[in-house]
């Protein structure tokens, strides 16, 4: 996840842009999609046999409990489904080949990392059950953390290299130096504590020759980020000469993010600095770029949607989820995390990335199990908007029943065209579909369950 390079870079250079804190008496907003991963795969779980829950769940607790002994208020962000422009796609779909490979590996006893299916539900369950207070957001949940952490001027808790570019008032404390396991007491005192480091901006700016900070988006999208890979970015690179500042082996490890973070400590804002990258590539490509570079910078801006609304009022309004006019209880479903980002990704882009488990690879996923199940949900899920029946599907072909999903076949991904299930029209209105009969319910769940045996 991330900026490519940069989480490394920093943690190398640990006594310069981190302080040690003492974190107690604090809100603090947590990344819940690197938390989950992180508890998963640093708990010496069994990953194998498709899934050691209750060992999971017991550590999340133990997770929460540290927090609550020091008086830490945590607030859950969980992303939502992917973003409407698809701009992630290509990232997504190489993670899915990654997980592919490390799936077979567990599956041959040899390592890897590969969250069992339903490890984010249990971890959803343990947030309900210890009364944490958590939001799903409607697509990626980077931003609304940031504007939400800033609001409330406390820090974030993440593995996201993603938080070494944001603005933080309070700044961003890497889970892997969070020692949650090791709760210490003020000495004279019954007060509890957390031993973690804080990264600071400030410091790495004040690093590079006390550069503006506004140019670390830029550094982003040109370092390499999820949200943007273009290659013409290597022509510039190749182009430029990047002043390393560094000659050590750490210092070659990290050529781009030495180099890039050197050259642009010498331009006074982002606009002379753009200026300057433009300059190295073809005429017939500088708009273009511009255009794709800017908009990827604005990912690093303050959101507009106010978390503190949902958390204080249980209100949740986000521009781009609204503008799709979805049935109000959907949006709040979602919300609430009672609703996967299946759905949303399955409403708004009509394609869905089914997850990869540990199984054997020479057989069909076991997804194809569950395939009637879907087509039904998909059923459901048509004619859920008019905004929605009137977006051009890029991914699909012209049958307007159509969805996609990306899914393994052996050791490798591919996109699937799902036909869904038509369902009359009295029974598969969205907007309405908590507001139906028992009895027209127990037909479609009859639907269902018929789809699945035959």
């Amino acid at each position: 996840m991330g900026i490519r390079g940069l989480m490394s870079f920093v943690e190398d250079h640990s006594n310069e842009f981190f302080t040690d804190l003492k974190l107690r008496d604090t809100k603090i907003v947590i990344d819940g999609y690197a938390l989950f991963h992180r508890l998963c795969f640093n708990s010496n779980l069994e990953l194998r046999y498709g899934g050691d829950y209750d060992s999971f769940a017991d550590v999340a607790q133990k997770f929460f409990e540290s927090l609550f002994a020091c008086n830490i208020c945590p607030y859950v962000v969980l992303d939502g489904g992917c973003d409407i422009s698809d701009k992630k796609l290509k990232t997504l779909k190489d993670r899915a080949r990654e997980k592919i490979q490390m799936a077979h590996s567990l599956s041959v006893g040899g390592g890897g990392y590969v969250c069992p299916l339903l490890i984010r539900e249990v971890f959803i369950q343990v947030l309900i059950k210890l009364q944490v207070c958590f939001v799903q957001c409607f697509s990626e949940a980077d931003r609304d953390i940031m504007t939400l952490a800033n609001h409330w001027n406390c820090p974030v808790l993440s593995s996201d290299s993603d938080f070494c570019i944001f603005d933080l008032k309070t700044g961003f404390c890497p889970l892997n130096s969070f020692q949650w396991r090791n709760v210490n007491t003020i000495k004279g005192t019954q007060d509890c504590y957390i031993p973690a480091k804080c990264f600071s901006l400030d410091a790495l700016c004040h690093h590079f020759s006390n550069m503006n900070k506004a140019l670390l988006p830029l550094f982003a999208v040109l370092c390499g980020n999820d949200h943007i890979n273009l290659p013409i970015i290597e022509t510039f690179l190749s182009k430029v000469h990047l002043p390393l500042g560094a000659t050590n082996s750490k210092g070659r490890r990290h050529h781009r993010v030495l180099g890039l973070l050197n050259w642009l400590s010498h331009f006074a804002d982002p606009i002379e600095a753009l200026d300057n990258v433009l300059k190295y590539l073809p005429k017939k490509d500088r708009e273009n770029v511009k255009e794709i570079l800017c908009c990827s910078m604005e990912e690093y801006q303050q959101s507009q949607v106010k978390l503190q609304d949902f958390f204080q009022h249980g209100t949740y309004a986000c521009p781009a989820a609204l503008n799709l006019d979805l049935p109000e209880w959907v949006l709040v479903a979602l919300a609430k995390g009672q609703l996967s980002p299946f759905i949303s990704d399955a409403l708004v882009l009509r394609r869905t990335i089914l997850h990869t488990q540990v199984e054997n690879m020479q057989q069909p996923n076991a997804h194809r199990v569950s395939l009637p199940i879907r087509q039904i949900i998909y059923g459901l899920l048509l004619n859920a908007s008019p905004h929605l029946e009137n977006m051009s599907w890029k991914a699909l072909p012209s049958q307007p029943l159509a969805f996609s999903e990306v899914e393994r076949i052996n050791k490798n991904i591919k996109t699937s065209i799902v036909n869904a299930v038509a369902l009359p029209k009295d029974h598969a209105d969205l907007s309405k579909l908590t507001e139906i009969r028992k009895s027209c319910g127990r037909l479609v769940l009859g639907c269902c369950m018929k789809s699945s045996r035959e």
